[in-house]
């Protein structure tokens, strides 16, 4: 067993990309597995930030092979945009560092188009998407005869004539939604895409038989979750996900590598929650604690910069998110986010209909019904930013981590009271 995984235990914005770029250096070969330039991971280090979107952060570490896996659905201009972006910074990323499978789907023009119309028309039903046409791109993977991958832009007879057949129907389509829709040219798409083919190809490549070559040879992989696991198509708070498998289920089939080959999947979860988008949040504080969250913790997003939904800590659903990625330990990020309050919460059960259960709802108006049912604690009201070991963090912030540890059936593996790489707790 040769590989480890983190993955987000709640709605995403975990911070799980402090801890996977910890982790690099201990590995060969990083993957992303899933979602596309909708999820966003932040790095601090040597008091520089980078901001990373699809680029897994094997990026930021010389001599480590970053691999964006079958997946991943890519929008190639945002990709060269980041890319360009971290080489100007750090230098020339070689194909044999940065690699691309070629059965990843390719986001295209009439995919943001047609997202942003459906988006228009619900309304107050909105899902609340990033507006990137990751939906729209995965459903035409699913629906397989509009669906364009990374290798059929190294085909270009064969990427026209499929570009011809797909723009036609998809402007009848998006003139059906909307009358006033642009019509997009086949012709034009090709062309744009073509240039972009001509910089991604050195990257592009066969990477689930790289992946099998690296665990055959002894390579530590390292996979890297975007999103978290409440926002899983299969089972996250649907319809109020993501379109990919955002839990460690998604692993397997999102890079090809069997179950077996995981040897350690550390859960991350917040030391509060948020979330962002619509559906129902059962902790959330609408009051001066949830703003002094998000003031403190910078809860805007990496990508979108969208204000994030805060709450206390949701026992309940990040449990349920643990056992569908099946962690054996746990990282709690943002400790130091929860420093000034003078006593903390944690939501243990849920109340629904007068009964207590520690199960989470499967559908939707289940949970929106929920009452959480808190453990009052006492806070800490001291400053835990340079904090290095568990012995010395106050009594009050030890109890804290304790007991959602326990409520988690996880132990600790590392906790996080600050942005940068150095602002971290190793527990085992």
């Amino acid at each position: 067993m040769t590989a480890t995984a983190v993955i987000g235990l709640q709605w995403g914005d975990e911070a799980k990309g402090k801890i996977v770029d910890l982790l690099t250096d201990q590995h060969d070969v990083v993957v992303r597995y899933q979602g596309g330039n909708n999820a966003g991971h932040t790095v601090c280090f040597d008091g520089e930030k980078y901001k990373l979107s699809l680029l897994p952060a094997g990026v930021l570490h010389p001599g480590i092979v970053s691999v964006i896996a079958s997946g991943v659905v890519i929008n190639p201009e945002a990709f060269l945009d980041e890319l360009s972006g971290i080489e100007n910074r750090l230098g020339k990323t070689s194909g044999d560092e940065l690699l691309i499978s070629d059965r990843a789907h390719v986001i295209m023009p009439y995919h943001l188009a047609e997202e942003a119309i459906l988006e228009a028309r619900s309304k107050d039903n909105a899902i609340g998407t990033t507006m990137r046409g990751i939906g729209t791109c995965y459903r035409d993977k699913a629906g397989r005869s509009h669906a364009i991958r990374m290798g059929d832009l190294l085909h270009p007879d064969l990427l026209k004539t499929r570009l011809e057949e797909i723009v036609s129907f998809k402007n009848v389509v998006l003139k059906a939604l909307d009358a006033n829709a642009p019509q997009l040219s086949a012709a034009e798409i090709f062309e744009t895409y073509q240039k972009y083919a001509e910089r991604l190809a050195p990257h592009i490549t066969d990477t689930t038989s790289y992946l099998h070559k690296a665990i055959a040879t002894d390579k530590k992989l390292l996979f890297e979750g975007a999103q978290g696991s409440l926002l899983d198509i299969d089972h996250g708070t649907f319809p109020f996900v993501t379109s990919s498998s955002s839990s460690g289920a998604g692993i397997h089939s999102g890079s090809g590598v069997p179950e077996r080959a995981i040897g350690r999947l550390i859960g991350v979860v917040k030391a509060y929650t948020t979330r962002v988008g619509g559906g129902p949040f059962p902790t959330e504080l609408h009051d001066e604690i949830g703003q002094h969250i998000r003031d403190t913790g910078n809860e805007y997003g990496t990508v979108t910069g969208r204000p994030r939904r805060c709450g206390w800590f949701d026992a309940v659903a990040s449990s349920y998110g643990a056992r569908i990625s099946g962690v054996d330990h746990l990282t709690i990020a943002l400790l130091d986010v929860l420093d000034g309050l003078g006593e903390v919460q944690i939501c243990a059960e849920y109340e629904i209909d007068g009964e207590r259960t520690t199960d989470f709802p499967s559908h939707v108006e289940e949970l929106a019904k929920v009452k959480p049912v808190y453990k009052t604690l006492p806070g800490w009201n001291s400053d835990t930013t340079a904090a290095r070991k568990l012995s010395d963090l106050p009594s009050a912030a030890r109890g804290y981590i304790d007991t959602i540890c326990e409520l988690l059936d996880a132990p600790p593996a590392f906790i996080s009271v600050g942005p940068d790489r150095e602002q971290t707790i190793t527990c085992d």
